[in-house]
């Protein structure tokens, strides 16, 4: 079953039951049914319509096997009157006529009665489907910290009852910015895969710019919401040239800028001026960066300077150490490899930099172009340890072996 699915069907089954701890138990019950009946029966034509009937089923049987039936039924009967006839569906018609509430539990995860991480963390594992290992790796943080994060999120969305559905319009601005930090982070993934073999997850990277355009949709006011969608088509457009035939990545100064998308690169650059006039904002600045990027011939002849501009912007918008590493770099490029070292060097205190391959790699590419190759080994070589995908360790290996 395709992640897209599994979130759709989840999803559904917290919208009908409000309860996600009660879905999530019936989902796995719903695929353990169909593991064992369509090796004998065959995959039914309507399979997503067949696991939410099996789900709903099992659901209910799990409510009737507890003691406190009566009131949560009743309860469960309550919040149904409650709740709002469901607005026009925003997706394309599904084969399976199930109802897309996916932007529902967006909202619903990102409720202000949960932390800030908490809320991220909690969409991330159960709309995106990403693993605890690839959200703790996202948040730069140990496995067990990001489980313990998603234990207590899920007690407090069960303990306070936070509704299932899109907020009034009033209250849409206080949950954007968790919304839209999940979908980035999805895109972040998706572009450069914290484990497996592959570099790109284009699964991943397509569900954040579809929700992109979904959030867009329902919010077309809002510049952070055209920024974000702006700097996902704008890094998405580049994706036929960031990796060869052997699946190893391609740095931007190497990529082949012919095969970018242009359609993508149009609609972005449009989507940036948009979310610029609205005033600069951390996903604004960000495609105002992309888009520079996307209008230069090649790594020479791009704005650097505007560039470095801009994450001095950014930095006082979104502080954090990785929007330094790219400012160092960036410096780098504008003035020179001896000036983006001593960035890069004025950096290499923070612990979590020192975790940070990105980081190594930064450093090992500016030495060098120092001519400090034995450094640069080195640099190389820490990258390579820190990486836990198969197609960056690769590349790493080669960049050792070149250094």
């Amino acid at each position: 079953m395709r992640r897209e699915e599994s979130s759709r069907l989840l999803a559904a089954l917290v919208s009908r039951f409000g309860d996600l701890e009660l879905a999530e138990d019936a989902a796995q019950d719903a695929l353990t049914a169909a593991l064992e009946t369509w090796p004998r029966t065959g995959v039914p034509h309507t399979p997503l319509a067949w696991l939410m009937t099996t789900a709903t089923r099992k659901a209910i049987d799990r409510l009737r096997r507890e003691k406190a039936l009566t009131e949560r039924l009743a309860r469960l009967r309550v919040e149904q009157e409650r709740r709002p006839p469901p607005p026009p569906s925003v997706s394309p018609a599904d084969p399976d006529d199930i109802p897309d509430e996916r932007l529902e539990l967006f909202f619903a995860c990102c409720h202000p009665t949960l932390g800030i991480q908490e809320q991220i963390a909690l969409t991330l594992r159960y709309l995106a489907g990403l693993t605890t290992v690839e959200i703790a790796q996202a948040f730069l943080v140990p496995v067990p910290t990001m489980q313990q994060r998603l234990v207590r999120a899920k007690k407090r969305m069960r303990v306070t009852r936070i509704p299932v559905r899109v907020p009034e319009a009033a209250d849409l601005p206080r949950r954007l910015p968790a919304v839209l930090a999940v979908i980035y982070v999805v895109y972040t993934e998706g572009y450069a895969a914290t484990e497996g073999a592959r570099h790109l997850r284009t699964e991943l990277t397509s569900e954040a710019i579809r929700l992109g355009r979904i959030v867009h949709r329902l919010m077309p006011g809002q510049s952070e919401v055209a920024g974000l969608l702006a700097l996902m088509l704008l890094t998405e457009a580049r994706a036929p040239a960031r990796s060869g035939p052997d699946g190893m990545p391609i740095p931007l100064s190497q990529q082949d800028r012919c095969r970018w998308d242009r359609l993508l690169v149009d609609e972005g650059l449009a989507l940036a001026r948009t979310a610029a006039a609205g005033g600069p904002g951390r996903y604004s600045v960000q495609a105002a960066i992309a888009a520079l990027h996307a209008e230069a011939q090649d790594v020479d002849s791009t704005d650097w300077a505007q560039i470095v501009v801009l994450y001095d912007i950014l930095l006082n918008l979104s502080p954090g150490p990785v929007v330094r590493v790219a400012r160092a770099v960036a410096l780098g490029h504008r003035d020179g490899p001896h000036a983006g070292m001593v960035a890069l060097d004025a950096l290499a205190s923070d612990p979590t930099l020192r975790e940070h391959h990105p980081f190594h790699e930064a450093r090992a590419v500016t030495l060098e172009l120092l001519g400090r190759s034995e450094d640069a080994r080195l640099a190389w070589a820490r990258a390579f340890e820190l990486s836990r995908n198969e197609a960056e360790r690769s590349y790493l290996i080669r960049r050792w072996w070149e250094a």
